[in-house]
């Protein structure tokens, strides 16, 4: 798996160097099934859409280890909600947009009749532009809501799949649970391990034997939990801090010295040389550019 951090400082960069707008719906709509494995043969082979989607709520882990579906049913139908913890900095909206327009894109490739939400939730403020959304999606889309989700009728989530085939459904589903029963509880561990990075960064960098402690692991085990996903200590200090200080500049009671401190540098003028290089700008032009928005 690629690092969650990784991916949004892609994003990040690209909306650097050009107008992004329209890059979550381009993303989301090339997304195929062929490319999430027995996930997808089994999101093809349910018999019904709504089938399809209750297999990406219980099934997700096992491509991702940053997001959570829910199916909750509303008086309208049914939401398909799309959980992200983490600072909404703008590579986590780029990415929850292209989600939610994937999570359409792989819905119109099993469904016999054309798809489309009754309504697209986004927590987020709206771009500047929302044609290329409106235009994909097909319905309103609700900028500045409690959620991220996708709002389906009774009537679309009981369309029949193309390929839908009860029997390859209870082969792949055994198949299903059997990775499923395999993982390890990577998000649980990923979570307190940042959360108890971020608490330890006021008395400096930490160590991470002082960190496996806390979480009640050797280094060792500790260092190869984080392997096992793609991740070194390092890399999670690293986006822990980024994630600390981006949320603290959004808070205007904080000043660049206290930030500097609460993220585990010495000086003000390391974090503002280690700010720079993460996201191509000092913290005082970063929280200026927030505090516009």
């Amino acid at each position: 798996m690629l690092p969650a951090e990784s991916y949004y400082g892609l994003l990040e960069r690209i909306a650097s160097q050009t107008d992004a707008t329209d890059l979550p719906i381009c993303v989301g709509a090339s997304m195929r099934l062929d490319e999430y494995g027995a996930l997808g043969l089994a999101f093809k082979a349910a018999t019904t859409l709504g089938g399809s989607f209750q297999r990406v709520e219980r099934y997700a882990r096992l491509w991702t280890g940053v997001v959570e579906y829910e199916l909750r049913a509303e008086p309208r139908g049914m939401l398909f909600i799309l959980h992200r913890s983490g600072y909404r900095r703008l590579g986590l909206r780029l990415s929850n947009e292209a989600t939610l327009a994937s999570a359409v894109s792989i819905a119109r490739q099993v469904c016999p009749v054309p798809v489309a939400p009754l309504e697209v939730l986004v927590q987020h403020p709206a771009p500047r532009s929302t044609a290329s959304h409106a235009d994909y999606f097909g319905c309103p889309i609700r900028f500045g809501a409690d959620l991220d989700a996708l709002l389906f009728s009774p009537e679309t989530l009981a369309q029949p799949n193309i390929l839908g085939d009860e029997g390859i459904s209870r082969y792949l589903i055994s198949h299903l649970d059997a990775e499923l029963a395999e993982i390890a509880e990577e998000a649980p561990l990923v979570a307190r391990a940042r959360d108890t990075i971020a608490q330890a960064l006021s008395e400096g960098m930490p160590r991470m034997a002082d960190i496996a402690r806390e979480l009640g692991l050797s280094a060792r085990s500790f260092h190869r939990r984080l392997s096992e996903h793609g991740m070194s200590f390092q890399t999670l200090t690293e986006a822990t801090r980024r994630d600390l200080a981006e949320g603290l500049l959004r808070d205007e009671s904080h000043s660049l010295a206290e930030i500097a401190f609460l993220t585990g540098f010495s000086e003000q003028s390391s974090f503002t040389r280690a700010f720079k290089r993460w996201v191509g700008m000092t913290p005082a032009s970063y929280r200026k550019g927030q505090m516009s928005r």
